[in-house]
């Protein structure tokens, strides 16, 4: 390393590379304490790590092929306008975390800004379920590729991309800080008390596609179980959207939208009512059993229905091959389904003590117990920004 601090730019554009980006940057911080300054695109928990975004990366969290379509002149200032950043301050290395559209398109941008500068992709595009084109796209767009899962590295080194398997930051998560007791004083649930922990998910059309049937489905449960306490998570993302809908329900819910509040609820709940994501992975490394809810647009459905590789869709599902979860997806994603799924465990105690060792049995096969993948990411950055300087 040079004398002058190291450059990182860091660019997320969704909830989860949020938390990524963040854990990266701390990582960094950690080894090179004031020779390392971080520049990019990112959310709150990035912000509080150090790095200090243009705009809001709430209006780059899309969902759908249509919304993307729209969005798309959006998507492209906003590329545009990270690149410029990139030509502004001069990183050392570029660092783009998950978010395919938005990334492909910044990897694009700072290649033809400059040929030599490092570009690492952190979250492969999970070509091995749909799009497996995608793997080549990637290869000629970035010089490394930083995977979350142990089989990717077969779908993009043919095409001359390096792979280092770093481990995925979701699987790295302590609950051991957690307090069920201290989230149950706080919204006022007894010891015993059932409690139903809704995360409705991190993009605002996630919000106005599930939320409607995980509302519907909250609303049949406490017809029949008054005593069910409800706590809503809000991602940082789609924050005052979500406290706006829960205001106007006709029951008490309790939204919570810090961290340790919401890894107190995971550790609290009787059951969690989940969108398809990284929370999902979360929720079972609490042992919270769940059942998991997606919606897309009917376009985008028929679209990927003909695209899409695997039957799951959710990753310790995909892991264990078998649906440790129930998936209720597109028209199977109602709330009266919702609610059968969620009464079926809220009864049932061995069911839920099942789920939870499933969901156990299928991240000790992701690999949970490793190394930190946010330490394992830094390593290879700084051998990467080596290699080249070296070179």
């Amino acid at each position: 390393m040079t004398d002058s601090p190291l450059t990182v730019m860091l660019v997320a554009a969704e909830a989860s590379g949020d938390d990524r980006g963040a854990g990266l940057a701390q990582a960094l911080r950690r080894r090179l304490g004031d020779r390392v300054r971080f520049v990019g695109v990112g959310g709150a928990r990035m912000a509080a790590a150090g790095v200090d975004s243009p705009f809001d990366i709430s209006e780059l969290s899309i969902l759908g092929l249509l919304e993307g379509l729209m969005a798309y002149p959006k998507v492209v200032r906003r590329a545009n306008q990270t690149a410029a950043l990139a030509a502004r301050e001069r990183p050392d290395v570029a660092v783009l975390i998950d978010s395919w559209g938005f990334t492909l398109r910044v990897a694009q941008r700072l290649r033809r800004l400059d040929p030599v500068l490092p570009i690492v992709k952190y979250v492969a595009p999970q070509v091995w379920a749909s799009r497996p084109g995608r793997a080549r796209t990637l290869a000629r767009s970035v010089d490394h590729l930083l995977s979350i899962h142990a089989f990717d590295a077969p779908w993009f080194e043919p095409h001359g991309l390096p792979v280092t398997f770093v481990g995925n930051s979701a699987l790295a998560l302590d609950f051991s800080g957690a307090d069920p007791g201290q989230l149950r004083a706080r919204i006022g649930a007894g010891p015993a008390d059932p409690i139903l922990l809704v995360l409705p998910g991190s993009r605002p059309g996630e919000i106005t596609r599930v939320l409607p049937a995980f509302e519907d489905a909250v609303r049949r449960l406490k017809a029949e179980r008054p005593d069910l306490h409800v706590v809503v998570a809000a991602a940082p993302t789609v924050g005052e959207m979500v406290r706006t809908r829960v205001a106007g329900w006709p029951h008490r819910a309790h939204v919570i939208d810090d961290e340790p509040g919401k890894r107190d609820a995971m550790r609290a709940a009787t059951v969690a009512l989940a969108c398809s994501g990284t929370v999902t992975t979360e929720l079972a490394l609490a042992g919270c059993p769940m059942v998991i809810g997606y919606r897309l647009g009917p376009v985008t459905h028929a679209i990927l229905r003909r695209l899409i590789r695997t039957r799951y869709i959710t990753l310790f599902n995909i892991a264990a091959q078998a649906f440790v979860a129930p998936e209720l997806v597109q028209a199977e994603c109602t709330g009266k389904r919702l609610a059968g799924e969620l009464a079926l465990r809220l009864d049932d105690v061995e069911l839920r003590r099942r789920q939870v060792a499933a969901q156990f049995a299928a991240l000790d096969a992701m690999g949970r117990g490793g190394p930190d993948p946010s330490e394992a990411a830094a390593e290879a950055i700084l051998q990467i920004v080596a290699a080249r300087r070296d070179a």
